[in-house]
């Protein structure tokens, strides 16, 4: 069972959000990302939630591949 701990950063007009989670809460961070974008009272968009959306999927099938070229290898580099 893998618990790597993953950090998603944003800097935004001088607001930051950052989020941490593991590889098996990527489903509810995608769902905050969208409560986030859903709250008038925060500056972040629609457009923020997706292409941070599209940067945890991508990270996650790299994390996936690289993990399937070497099943026994403790450590994961995530660019």
């Amino acid at each position: 069972m893998s618990h790597n701990l993953n950090v998603l950063a944003l800097v935004k007009d001088g607001e930051r959000y950052v989020f941490t989670y593991d590889d098996n809460s990527v489903p509810e961070l995608l769902q905050t990302l969208g409560r986030y974008a859903a709250d008038p009272e925060l500056n972040f968009s629609w457009y923020d939630a997706a292409v941070l959306s599209q940067r945890v999927r991508k990270l996650k099938e790299s994390a996936d591949a690289e993990m399937d070229s070497h099943p026994h290898t403790p450590i994961r580099r995530i660019a």
